[in-house]
């Protein structure tokens, strides 16, 4: 499950308001600025899942606690098809 701070970094990453992942997860504004506060732990997997989806699809990979390297869970922007790396 992602945490807080994947949340806020991922929306932030891409330029994404809480009003944004309100409307295309379908829940609503009070319930993403909850997550971000008192934590996804709180939410329902549906939940979470749906803000998960919802910022995946604008571009965030979500990466567990040593994916990719130590230090914690994080996030990054996706590779773009056909861009160079």
């Amino acid at each position: 499950m992602i945490t807080a701070d994947q949340l806020k970094a991922g929306r932030a990453l891409v330029g994404l308001k809480q009003e944004d992942i309100a409307r295309a997860s379908g829940l609503s504004v009070q319930t993403i600025k909850r997550m971000e506060t008192v934590g996804t732990e709180r939410s329902s997997a549906g939940n979470v899942q749906a803000v998960q989806r919802a910022i995946e699809q604008a571009g965030v990979v979500f990466e567990a606690e040593g994916e990719m390297i130590a230090g914690g869970p994080g996030v990054r922007l996706a590779r773009i098809p056909g861009a160079g790396g």
